[in-house]
């Protein structure tokens, strides 16, 4: 069986990213963002990104870099704060943006992971999210149709994996790495830790490694935060 360990992140994106492709990445603000593979899609060059993922980091760090350098075309998000260089860019027209209310962003993913082309929702009814969308009625309330959404390469960060692939979150660093990992068409994985095919407990596991085409292995992950509230001394 071919290995799906690589070297680096540069050489797990090496033949896989190309201009033009939707990716989805993982994480949420700056938790559970998959660094390592975020910078080197930024050396790779690749221009016109669609960039599925919760927000687009900070100005120096996260997908933040890749919208320093114009790659990213259009973001599709649940939030897009703490990002300067963001709101300039989509102020002065320069980015497309599709704002997604969060619980249905992680769905649209999921979904399709799951196979299911598109879902009713009661979220978004009666606001802007609703524009140009079918909203069909059922049991008396009405419900919005979302497409689910499948990317070209998805870009994850867990804590651990085997060999194989098998995956084991960090906390709330899973976030929504798992339902990225199932959106796409090629999963490339960022971990800290990598042991041996049989070593992880089957009940341990959170995602199988079906799922998991790639692996890289970053053991000192930067794992910043975006702000930081200190307590004064009285």
């Amino acid at each position: 069986m071919t290995s799906k360990v690589y070297d680096s992140a540069e050489l797990a994106l090496k033949d896989i990213v190309k201009n033009g492709q939707t990716l989805a990445i993982g994480g949420f603000g700056l938790c559970g963002i998959p660094e390592a593979l975020i910078l080197a899609l930024r050396d790779s060059g690749v221009k016109g990104l669609t960039c599925i993922s919760n927000n687009a980091g900070v100005d120096d760090f996260g997908l933040g870099l890749l919208l320093q350098t114009r790659q990213i075309k259009k973001m599709i998000a649940s939030y897009v704060g703490e990002n300067k260089e963001f709101e300039r860019q989509f102020l002065s027209g320069e980015l497309e943006v599709e704002l997604t209310p969060q619980g249905t962003l992680a769905e649209k993913l999921r979904a399709s992971g799951a196979g299911i082309p598109a879902f009713y929702t009661k979220t978004g009814v009666g606001t802007q999210v609703a524009d140009g969308k079918e909203v069909r009625e059922f049991d008396g309330a009405e419900y919005l149709l979302e497409r689910s959404l499948t990317a070209d390469v998805a870009l994850v960060k867990a804590y651990k994996a085997d060999k194989a692939g098998n995956l084991i979150f960090n906390k709330t660093a899973r976030n929504f790495n798992p339902d990225v990992a199932t959106a796409g068409k090629i999963c490339v994985v960022e971990v800290e830790e990598l042991v041996e095919t049989g070593e992880l407990d089957p009940d341990d596991i959170h995602l199988p490694g079906i799922y998991v085409h790639r692996i890289v292995v970053n053991k000192n992950p930067q794992k910043r935060i975006e702000q930081r509230t200190i307590k004064q001394d009285q």
